[in-house]
């Protein structure tokens, strides 16, 4: 495109106007190339996000990102591969929450293809603590494929040149809100798992995310957003136990919305100072260790529990979510998770 031509489209999108899939694949592709000056570039993305994203946009960047700038990697098991993770860019810096629960899942034979980030806004990205944990974050995508092979988990590095060779991390190291890159990035999973939990900033996103996953191929898939304490604002890329959680569910091309509550599983509710992220990371670290062995708070061991929940009832594992949210407590009172964890420190290096 050239400069004028890209310029158009960020006008448009300044007139609350959409674009076509075409046209916003095409100025996605000129992004990641580079092919547009950088004020033109954080111009569309602001632009864009202060619009609201359609489907259709959503799933246009998610396929210029996965075309153009993402290795490919076939996981050879016999189970569905299923993926969680959070956009970021929320109002509240928890600690990590989808960390945990993916962990707990896997323990229970879920098999888990994660893709993540650093930090960017947040004191400690997933990235962060799982290399602070062990795991060889750094490491080639087939490394990634053989412990997600061998232990049921693995993690590939969003912002790594070896999974997003050409320019996802420059673009997304260089800008602090929460776009539609945020989405389509975490959609952008070099093993393509078809079953997913997704963590939202905004529940506006809510519905637009649910409509890109089942345009690009997912079964099942839970996008969620969960509000802070009452009365006070932001909420957490997450399912919440400060508050409600508000839920799209995709199954087999259908979309359904409701609302969680905490009082929904007996959960007591929490205050956001009881799930804040500390500043020293090794000390999450070794928090993190102690909730895998049921010796961390109540109020955030249920949180991850809440959140694995939704991993263990979206895969069937389980009839509903408030099963798995039982399942997953009774998991971090055996030694299930913390042996997951070492498997996976040992697998990925």
């Amino acid at each position: 495109m050239t400069a004028k031509e890209f310029g158009a489209c960020i006008t448009r999108l300044i007139e609350k106007q959409s674009l076509t899939k075409e046209e916003a694949a095409n100025c996605f592709s000129d992004i990641l190339k580079n092919n547009q000056s950088d004020m033109q570039q954080g111009a569309f993305l602001a632009a864009i996000t202060a619009k609201g994203e359609t489907a259709e946009e959503i799933a246009a960047a998610w396929q210029a990102i996965y075309d153009l700038d993402t290795v490919k990697v076939s996981i050879n098991i016999d189970q569905p591969l299923v993926e969680n993770c959070g956009t970021g860019m929320d109002a509240i810096k928890t600690f990590n929450i989808s960390t945990a629960a993916s962990i707990i899942a896997a323990s229970d034979g879920v098999p888990i293809a994660r893709h993540g980030a650093r930090a960017i806004t947040s004191k400690c990205g997933t990235v962060d603590i799982l290399e602070e944990l062990g795991v060889n974050v750094e490491c080639p995508p087939e490394t990634v494929k053989k412990s997600i092979e061998s232990t049921g988990i693995g993690i590939f590095n969003g912002m790594s040149p070896l999974v997003h060779p050409n320019a996802l991390g420059r673009i997304l190291s260089q800008i602090s809100f929460g776009s539609v890159l945020n989405i389509a990035a975490s959609l952008a999973n070099p093993a393509l798992p078809k079953i997913a939990v997704r963590g939202v900033y905004s529940p506006d996103m809510l519905l637009p995310a649910a409509e890109t996953m089942k345009e690009i191929g997912y079964t099942r898939a839970i996008v969620v957003y969960g509000e802070g304490e009452p009365g006070k604002n932001g909420g957490i890329d997450e399912a919440s136990t400060m508050g409600k959680s508000h839920i799209c569910e995709l199954v087999n091309g259908e979309i359904s919305q409701y609302i969680i509550s905490p009082e929904d599983f007996g959960i007591k509710a929490a205050r956001a100072c009881d799930l804040i992220m500390g500043e020293d990371i090794s000390a999450e670290a070794m928090r993190m260790k102690s909730l895998l062995t049921g010796g961390d708070t109540r109020e955030r061991t249920d949180v991850v529990c809440l959140n694995a929940g939704l991993i263990l009832y979206l895969t069937g594992s389980q009839p509903t979510i408030k099963a798995g949210y039982e399942r997953a407590l009774y998991l971090v009172s055996t030694d299930k998770p913390i042996n997951k964890l070492k498997d996976w420190v040992e697998a990925q290096q």
